[in-house]
């Protein structure tokens, strides 16, 4: 019987330990990790399988290989991923606290130093709307060469485009994910599906299904509530949640999304929006806490609480929710298929966000056009950081709307 506790007590003690070292290890990585998402995965491998070991390089891969699959910020899931398979439910949870925390606290910072500052005329909020206009011009560029470059995948996302241009409510992007995936499924059912490898993983299939049910119900039930109650805290965990539930492709790509939820509705001015997107682009971390940047300029700490929970829990969800039926999901032409449709579709949503209202807002003239133009060629072909793109678009827009004495 003593020994039996000994064992249990050794156990515990052991698992709190394994959780700490993921804490201390994500948070290193949180402090640490500047460059995007595709950078945030070099430092995951250097860190967590070169170093550490936590995993083997083909079982890494099928992690990336189904974050890619999945919408919502892809570093952020691997790390969550690597945390699950570490520790478990705990240990997922443990991991994105300590990449996401410390990215949290500097936009906090920012955002309340920045409030009472009327920063709406200013020049270089001009020329961050211009840089958020390059930004999403090149995301789509490589999007739209990656998941829509075969005839069937362009008609989608043009169809996408279009129908989320046309109709313009709470309920569009949920209607075209699902009806592209419908259509993805229906189009390359017979498609031969990729090579596999088995990755373990210590979590139960029920609480997988637990996290997909929560997540499907979340994203239909939410928009549906918000029509019939009326409350601030519902409405803005909607706006967040169905922009992490529907973004592929990182953090750059979720900013159309949300300046389309919140600034209409005057939650937060577009000048506000932008002079975040510019900090969030300075501090290291996952490009997904600019929602807590602007839930405190909406609603303060409560706000900044229910934005960031709102927009990583999809991430949290589905990682959770697939990673037990990862194996045998690879091997399905129809799965692989749906996917395929909804990546397709994000394409044409995104088309869609960088007409109206990011080029709409924001060229406004000959000289915002060529400005858009530099700041494209810089991202593009010269491959420049973003933050020297953000700094090259503020002092841009300062010149063009400087008027000499």
């Amino acid at each position: 019987m003593n020994n039996e506790k000994v064992v249990i007590e050794h156990e515990a003690v052991s698992r709190w330990r394994t959780l700490l070292e993921v804490l201390t290890v994500s948070t290193k990585l949180g402090l640490t990790s500047f460059g995007g998402p595709i950078a945030h995965l070099g430092y995951f491998h250097d860190e967590y399988i070169r170093r550490r070991k936590w995993m083997d390089e083909r079982s890494y891969a099928d992690l990336v290989a189904l974050c890619q699959f999945l919408p919502g910020p892809a570093s952020s899931q691997v790390g969550i991923g690597i945390g699950l398979i570490r520790a478990g439910v705990l240990g997922g949870l443990t991991a994105w606290l300590g990449f996401t925390l410390p990215s949290v606290l500097m936009l906090l910072l920012f955002a309340f130093l920045l409030q009472g500052f009327d920063i709406g005329s200013a020049g270089w909020i001009h020329g961050l709307k211009i840089v958020a206009v390059a930004i999403v011009a090149q995301a789509i560029l490589g999007m739209g060469q990656k998941l829509a470059s075969d005839r069937n995948r362009a008609t989608i996302a043009i169809g996408a485009a279009s129908v989320a241009l046309l109709w313009q409510n709470v309920f569009t992007q949920v209607l075209i994910i699902i009806i592209a995936g419908i259509i993805g499924m229906m189009l390359y059912r017979k498609t031969a599906v990729l090579e596999t490898t088995t990755l373990s993983v210590p979590i139960s299939r029920r609480v997988a299904v637990l996290c997909l049910a929560l997540f499907l119900g979340l994203l239909i039930l939410l928009p549906v509530l918000r029509q019939f109650v009326i409350a601030d805290g519902l409405s803005l965990f909607d706006s967040f949640y169905r922009s992490g539930a529907l973004v592929f492709g990182g953090g750059h790509v979720v900013l159309p999304l949300l300046e389309k939820e919140l600034v209409p509705t005057g939650w937060i001015s577009q000048a506000d929006y932008l002079a975040g997107y510019g900090a969030a682009q300075a501090v290291p971390g996952p490009l997904f806490t600019f929602a807590s940047y602007l839930g405190a300029m909406i609603n303060g700490i409560s706000g900044a609480l229910i934005a960031t929970i709102a927009i990583f829990l999809p991430a949290f969800l589905l990682i959770t929710g697939c990673l037990p039926f990862w194996n045998a999901l690879r091997k399905s032409s129809g799965i692989q298929g749906a996917f395929a449709g909804i990546n397709a579709a994000v394409v044409g949503i995104l088309l869609a966000a960088l007409y109206n209202p990011l080029w709409t807002t924001a060229v406004l003239a000959p000289v915002d056009v060529a400005l858009a133009l530099i700041l494209f060629l810089m991202l593009v072909f010269w491959k420049l950081p973003p933050w020297i793109i953000v700094t090259a678009g503020a002092v841009g827009g300062t010149l063009i709307t400087f008027q000499p004495l």
